[in-house]
C-alpha cells in the first residue's frame, strides 16, 4: 500500500480534482453520486485524499476497519480541531464555507480526555431525564398537526412541509425553546449544514442560543436545557450555548434526512412498499436500511492524529484533519458477506466509541412514529415524481434529499381531537424561516400550531 506522497498522479480511474491529487466532496456531482465517488476512492486504500471545499483538505477513511480503529482509539486519534495544522498555519480559507462544521466549540464532540468526559456526562444524564412516553405523545401531536396542514391538497413536499419540521417542534419542546428564538435556529443550522452564507448563519445560532441560555438561567423549566445548566458540571453560558449546538444540530438536521430517506424508501422500494397481496417490511428495518445505505452523517467525525501515524499503510501526519465517512464504511465491499445480518446496529451511522452519539434512541423513536404517523394517516400515498428526478443537496458532510414530492387522496379535517399538548404552554415550537417559497405560511406555523392544540 502507498502512501498518498508516493503517488505522481492518481491511481487510474481515481477522480482527480484540479490539482490531480484531490476529489471534491462538494457540488452537485458528488451530490448526484457519492458512492461512485467512493468506490473509486478505495482504489487509495482505507483512507484517500479530499478535498471539503476549495482550499480545505483532509484524508477520508472509507474502509469499516479502519474507521471502527480510529473512532476506538481516542489517545492517539484526537477530536480538539485546535490541533489543525493547516488551520493554525494560515493555509484555510476564514470564510470556507464548511468551516462552521469543523472549528473548535468547546462541546464533548470536540474535546478529548477530562475535558470531554465532563461534558460527555452532562449531555448524557440530562438525555436519561426523557420521558419517552412524553416524546411520543409530542411527536404523535406534532406529526398530526403538520399533516393536517397539507392533507386536504392531495399533495405535499415530504421534505419541506413534514420532515424538515417535525424534529424542530419536537426538539424546541425538549429544550423548551420559545417561537421567535427558535426561528432563527432554523435558518442558523440550516446554512452551516448547507455550507450557504455559512458565517451569518453561524452568528445567528450563536446568538439565538445565547438568548435561550439567558432565558432558562432566569426561569429553568422541564427541559433539557435547564437539566444541563442544573448538572453538577456546572457548565458555564459558553459551553451550554455549544452542547446545544450539538444536541439541536446533531438531533434536528440529521433526524430530517433520516426520516425523509426512510420514507423515500417506503414510497419506492417495492420491499417496504409492498404488493398488492403482500405486506411491506416495516419501518424500524427502512431506518436502518438507510443507516447502513445512506447515513444522514455521511462524511464527519473529524479526527486529528496526536503524532504522525501509519493506518493500514497511509501515512497520517500529526494534525491533519482525518474525517470517518459512515457512507463508504458501512457499504465497505470487505462486509458485503452477511453484512446486514450482522446486526442491525454493527453500522457506523451512530460513530461508535467514546463520541457515539448519545441521542441514538431517542432518534430512532422520533423518527419511527413520525413515518408510521404519516403512513397510517395518508394510507394511499405515493411518490409523486418518477424516483430517478429526485435530486440531492450538495455538501461533504451530510445525504439530504432536496425535496421529496408525494401525493395521496386528500383528506378532510373535521375538526381536532382536544387535549392540551404536553409540555407548558409556551415551551418548545419552531416558526418556518424565509428560505421557503411560501414564507407566509411557514412563518406562521408556530403561531398556527398553538392555536391549533390549545383548548
Amino acid at each position: 500500500m502507498h502512501s498518498h506522497s508516493d503517488f505522481e498522479t492518481p491511481p487510474p480511474g481515481c477522480p482527480a480534482h484540479a490539482d490531480g491529487m484531490r476529489t471534491s466532496l462538494y457540488g452537485p456531482e458528488f451530490a448526484a453520486a457519492p458512492h461512485a465517488v467512493y468506490e473509486r476512492l478505495r482504489q487509495y486504500g482505507p483512507t484517500a485524499p479530499v478535498e471539503l471545499s476549495p482550499g480545505v483538505e483532509a484524508e477520508l477513511v472509507t474502509d469499516y476497519a479502519t474507521a471502527l480503529q480510529i473512532l476506538q482509539n481516542p489517545d492517539a486519534f484526537a477530536r480538539d480541531p485546535r490541533r489543525w495544522r493547516a488551520l493554525n498555519e494560515g493555509r484555510v480559507p476564514l470564510d470556507s464555507p464548511v468551516l462552521p462544521m469543523l472549528m473548535y466549540r468547546p462541546n464533548s464532540m470536540f474535546s478529548d480526555g477530562a475535558a470531554h468526559l465532563r461534558l460527555r456526562q452532562a449531555v448524557t444524564d440530562s438525555l436519561s431525564r426523557l420521558d419517552m412516553h412524553r416524546v411520543g405523545r409530542h411527536v404523535d401531536r406534532v406529526a398530526k398537526y403538520l399533516i393536517e396542514q397539507f392533507s386536504g391538497h392531495g399533495k405535499a413536499d415530504l421534505v419541506a412541509d413534514y420532515a424538515r419540521w417535525l424534529p424542530l417542534l419536537v426538539f424546541n419542546d425538549l429544550f423548551g425553546c420559545p417561537a421567535e428564538i427558535g426561528d432563527r435556529l432554523v435558518f442558523g443550522f440550516s446554512g452551516i449544514f448547507d455550507g450557504i452564507d455559512a458565517e451569518k448563519a453561524n452568528e445567528t445560532l450563536t446568538e439565538s442560543l445565547l438568548e435561550l441560555v439567558a432565558l432558562k438561567r432566569a426561569n429553568p423549566g422541564d427541559d433539557v436545557t435547564s437539566w444541563l445548566m442544573q448538572h453538577p458540571s456546572q457548565l458555564s453560558d459558553e459551553e451550554m450555548i455549544h452542547q446545544l449546538v450539538m444536541l439541536i444540530g446533531a438531533g434536528a438536521e440529521p433526524m430530517q434526512n433520516l426520516i425523509s430517506s426512510a420514507l423515500r424508501l417506503m414510497l419506492c422500494d417495492e420491499r417496504y412498499a409492498g404488493g398488492q397481496h403482500s405486506a411491506g417490511l416495516p419501518v424500524d428495518d427502512a431506518l436502518h436500511d438507510v443507516l447502513w445505505n445512506s447515513p444522514p452523517i455521511a462524511n464527519y467525525a473529524t479526527h486529528y492524529p496526536v503524532q504522525d501515524v501509519e493506518v493500514s499503510g497511509s501515512k497520517l501526519p500529526a494534525g491533519s484533519p482525518v474525517l470517518i465517512s459512515f457512507a463508504s464504511a458501512n457499504t465497505d465491499p470487505g462486509l458485503s458477506v452477511g453484512r446486514q445480518t450482522l446486526s442491525k446496529r454493527a453500522h457506523l451511522a451512530w460513530g461508535a466509541g467514546p463520541h457515539a452519539c448519545p441521542a441514538k434512541d431517542p432518534a430512532l423513536l422520533i423518527s419511527v412514529l413520525a413515518i408510521e404517523k404519516l403512513l397510517n394517516t395518508l394510507p394511499d400515498i405515493e411518490l409523486g415524481v418518477p424516483e430517478e428526478s429526485l435530486t440531492w443537496r450538495p455538501g461533504p458532510f451530510h445525504r439530504a434529499l432536496n425535496s421529496l414530492p408525494a401525493r395521496f387522496t386528500p383528506v378532510r379535517v373535521e375538526g381536532r381531537s382536544a387535549g392540551p399538548m404536553p409540555g407548558p404552554v409556551g415551551a418548545g415550537g419552531i416558526t418556518g424561516h424565509e428560505q421557503t417559497s411560501d414564507k407566509s405560511r411557514k412563518s406562521s406555523w408556530w403561531s398556527g400550531f398553538l392555536s391549533w392544540w390549545k383548548v
